[in-house]
């Protein structure tokens, strides 16, 4: 069966660069979300995010008529939903925007559609989108209750892309295709295959989720041993940096970068998933994510540490002192503050100092609503002419591209080893 309408819920970092896939193939692709300003931004041809690549295929895709946004939800052969799913209370999964979505496309549903989750959920989810469905539309069957021949297919699809890399990783990364039964897998299948260079592995929606979960979580575990090892070589006095290029050329070892903490809406929070389900025999997953999470804090006694040298070398008054922060976004060269550390620590030193605080992001505009009041945006000449100490959070390009001579401060707190 042919899809004449691809429907792609949600289009933010992951849903907009899919819509974009399909439209780019010359399908006849409806992108919904509730954000009006999302909408009427990509019905201009234009994009509200930041990502390389994807302002071109946006452009060329709704200027052909293949792509147009909307608010409100349309009848199609196919839904992809690629929404939120965060935490909740005690780091609990919160599908509520996942059960909206499902809600909001319910009325429209036919006979012959496919639905795919695409959001990073907790095991169980896609059975759990199924039965929410089937309870909004009893007309129809699911795949829970008819199995091979339902009325309506559904299937788990996760993405596996980098920001910064998403056109291209899009298209090239094989993709998990966990349908709820093997009719289901073969049509999801066949609609990713549209756009998709890589290949279609195939397994069911449980596996699927748990696939999913378990790539970010095992990111997170060794980003957990490279961040551990920061705060060891700092209390020893050795450069961190220097002993992971030195202990990397062992043949068989691969130490990351350490950092600021972990950030994203992947690998802080998807590892909590599998923790909340299995919380006895999680016990290294949850150790990795408490060590990231614990790290901005360190990164905030360092600052404070810095801070506190200037003042007895300077004589000046705390009130005086002005504090940069180079980088808000959650990895390198995006614009995406979703958990980012960096906003973390930004947040809590202009909460806690009493002088001027600066944040250095040249992919934004203007400051989130978390800092307004309390950061000043600035560029990094502003930064680099003004502040007393500077904190290095996000090793964007153009920070490592500051010439050397240009960074005169004597009190850097360098998370990223940039100035080191």
């Amino acid at each position: 069966m042919s899809f004449a309408t691809i429907s792609v819920i949600g289009l933010g970092y992951i849903g907009l660069p899919t819509a974009a896939a399909f439209a780019s193939k010359q399908q006849n692709v409806v992108g919904i979300d509730i954000n009006q300003h999302a909408v009427d931004t990509i019905n201009r041809g234009a994009i509200h995010i930041v990502e390389p690549d994807l302002d071109k295929v946006v452009k060329t895709a709704v200027e052909g008529g293949f792509l147009r946004a909307s608010t409100q939800p349309v009848a199609a052969d196919a839904y992809l939903i690629a929404v939120p799913t965060p935490f909740k209370g005690d780091h609990e999964p919160d599908m509520v925007f996942v059960k909206a979505a499902a809600e909001s496309i319910a009325p429209v549903l036919k006979k012959g559609a496919l639905v795919i989750l695409e959001s990073t959920s907790p095991v169980g989810s896609t059975e759990q989108m199924a039965q929410w469905l089937a309870e909004l539309r009893p007309d129809l069957t699911f795949p829970h209750q008819a199995g091979e021949t339902a009325d309506i297919n559904v299937a788990y699809c996760p993405e596996r892309v980098l920001p910064g890399q998403v056109m291209v990783e899009l298209i090239k990364n094989d993709r998990v295709i966990g349908g709820m039964t093997p009719v289901c897998s073969a049509r999801a299948s066949e609609l990713y295959k549209i756009f998709l260079e890589g290949e279609c592995v195939v397994t069911n929606s449980r596996t699927a989720e748990m696939c999913k979960l378990t790539e970010n979580s095992f990111r997170d575990v060794n980003i957990a041993f490279a961040n551990e090892l920061s705060l060891i070589c700092a209390d020893q006095g050795i450069n961190v940096w220097e002993l992971i290029r030195l202990a990397n050329r062992h043949p068989r070892v691969n130490i990351l970068q350490p950092g600021p903490g972990v950030g994203g809406h992947c690998i802080a929070v998807d590892p909590w998933f599998i923790v909340a389900q299995n919380p006895e025999q999680a016990q290294l997953i949850r150790t990795a994510r408490e060590v990231n999470d614990g790290k901005p804090h360190w990164v905030i006694n360092q600052v404070k540490a810095a801070v506190a040298d200037c003042l007895a070398e300077t004589g000046k008054r705390a009130s005086e002192i002005t504090i940069a922060c180079f980088g808000l976004a959650f990895k390198p060269n995006i614009d995406d503050l979703r958990e980012s550390p960096a906003m973390e620590i930004a947040e809590m030193l202009s909460a806690w100092h009493s002088g001027k605080t600066l944040a250095v992001e040249p992919n934004i505009h203007q400051l989130p609503k978390k800092l307004v009041g309390h950061c000043e945006l600035a560029t990094t000449d502003e930064a680099l002419a003004q502040a007393d100490v500077l904190v290095m959070l996000v090793d964007h390009q153009v920070f490592k591209a500051i010439p050397v001579e240009q960074v005169q401060q004597r009190w850097i707190v360098d998370t990223k080893g940039v100035w080191r």
